[in-house]
């Protein structure tokens, strides 16, 4: 009789021939979701309240109806002040409409700020994804630079394998150094 702990981690299901997924599997794939959903999270508790009010307010201005709106303002404005005109009152911003002018011109400051405000804080994100990818990357390679030597190893002890020098495996083996590439990369990144 078998262990049921013995049996392989995916089971193939025998009418339709697709793989099905074991329990350690979804296990390590909601861990995996869990720390990428905890690196999300940890950022927008370390945001304050006017930063979450800031990326409230550029999530509206994202939007195509902030520049329906905006559209709509100013064709609004113009025909009042044109409509005051036609009727002989006082305008409350002549032709070349200097206030609404002004207006704009505050509008798309702020919006810029707003805006460079959002991307700021997601380029620091960006930056922190691009340092843990590196990480995974040296891991990796760490990890296949080690499967590659137990190969080699065990390529050596088989009896029915001859014994042959490959010397691409022997330089595959040899694991990099990760502050050498970390060295490498900000020599680069000073240039």
């Amino acid at each position: 009789m078998t262990n049921p702990a013995d049996a392989p981690t995916k089971a193939t299901n025998g009418a339709t021939g697709t793989a099905t997924t074991s329990m350690d599997e979804r296990d390590q794939i909601s861990q995996n979701i869990e720390a990428v959903l905890d690196f999300y999270s940890r950022d927008r508790e370390k945001m304050t309240y006017w930063q979450r009010v800031l990326e409230r307010v550029g999530d509206w201005i994202g939007q195509p109806a902030f520049l329906g709106l905006t559209l709509l303002f100013v064709a609004c404005w113009t025909a009042w002040d044109s409509a005051l005109r036609m009727m002989h009152k006082i305008e409350f911003d002549p032709a070349p409409y200097f206030a609404l002018q002004g207006l704009v011109g505050l509008a798309a400051l702020l919006t810029t700020t707003v805006v460079l405000i959002k991307q700021n804080r997601l380029a620091r994100l960006e930056e922190q994804r691009a340092h843990l990818d590196l990480k995974v990357n040296l891991l990796t390679e760490q990890k296949a630079a080690k499967l590659i030597e137990l190969l080699e190893e065990l390529r050596r002890d088989l009896p029915n394998v001859s014994n042959r020098h490959d010397p691409e495996a022997a330089s595959l083996k040899q694991s990099m150094n990760p502050d050498l590439v970390l060295a490498a990369l900000d020599e680069r990144n000073t240039e």
